[in-house]
């Protein structure tokens, strides 16, 4: 286990330190943000003050340094646009981006988890057509095209909850729903063959024999072994949604990390840039990085 442990750290840190370079290129790749932060009658002594202040004067690999080492520090830099550390701005928005994305991961598992045990159980059924075609209609539309038409539906046809805005129960309701019907209909397919391999395993087949009753051991040993793939597939989905909040809270008005991130790559804010991707993306790496340990511990073969 210690060196399992030892190897997906560094792994990660690995990845992390490229993911650094990769950020810090393509932010650079936007333009000069003097232009924009600037206002047109500032003069050109105030932009070279602007450049020199922010340390847009120096080389790109000094630059490269220079943020890598503030990192190290803790320090992401100070938002061109709002005058404020860059990882304070983050931080604030980033707790209603995790609410939504948990709420919706619950929404996906709520809905996805049944359906595939289900279609699993009884494959020949009208039941489990329409979970393929829900699945299917799931992974086929955009979010942003759900959005709008929940919006159409829910808030302007029938103005059951609010189109946007956060603080209330309402408001979580047609973000949640929109981000958790995608995720939901991968999880209902990956169940559903995960089941079905449990469910024609030999082990499953003597319980039978043995005459356990079929909800028993539907719900008791096979799904304890097709939980693996989906409690890692339900890691790797999570983080899937942490990015997909971008579009998602962009047309909800969300006060989420997507929101800041967008508006702070229209300003050319490389430091808030650069604190919103790298912080999502790290979050990313650590909740992968906590389902490979709960796979090594619950496979031993892993740790091997």
């Amino acid at each position: 286990m210690g060196s399992f442990l030892y190897r997906r750290v560094g792994q990660t840190l690995i990845t992390l330190l490229l993911l650094t370079l990769l950020i810090f290129i393509l932010a650079r790749l936007t333009g000069d943000p003097t232009p924009l932060i600037m206002p047109s009658e500032a003069t050109d002594a105030d932009r070279a003050f602007f450049r020199e202040h922010y340390g847009l004067d120096r080389s790109l690999p000094e630059q490269y340094f220079v943020f890598l080492g503030n990192i190290l520090q803790g320090d992401f830099g100070v938002s061109f646009r709002y005058r404020e550390p860059a990882l304070g701005l983050v931080l604030q928005a980033i707790g209603p981006t995790l609410q939504l994305s948990g709420l919706s991961m619950l929404v996906a598992i709520a809905i996805g988890v049944p359906m595939g045990i289900g279609a699993a159980v009884i494959p020949e059924s009208w039941f489990a057509t329409s979970v393929r075609f829900y699945a299917s209609l799931g992974q086929a539309m955009p979010s942003f095209w759900v959005a709008l038409m929940l919006i159409v539906l829910f808030a302007i046809t029938l103005p059951w909850f609010p189109s946007s805005g956060y603080g209330t129960a309402a408001n979580f309701v047609l973000p949640a729903v929109t981000l958790g019907f995608y995720a939901s209909a991968s999880i209902a397919l990956l169940t559903w063959a995960n089941m079905t391999e449990a469910l024609r395993s030999d082990f499953v087949q003597m319980q039978r024999v043995l005459g356990i009753p079929r909800r028993l051991i539907v719900l008791k040993h096979a799904l304890r072994n097709a939980a693996l793939p989906i409690v890692t597939y339900l890691g790797l989905q999570f983080g899937l949604l942490l990015s997909g909040a971008v579009v998602t809270e962009r047309v909800f008005s969300w006060p989420g990390i997507g929101q800041l991130v967008v508006d702070a790559i229209l300003n050319r804010d490389y430091p808030l840039v650069q604190a919103c991707v790298l912080l999502t993306a790290l979050l990313f790496i650590a909740i992968n990085l906590a389902i490979d340990l709960l796979y090594a511990v619950l496979d031993p073969r892993i740790r091997a």
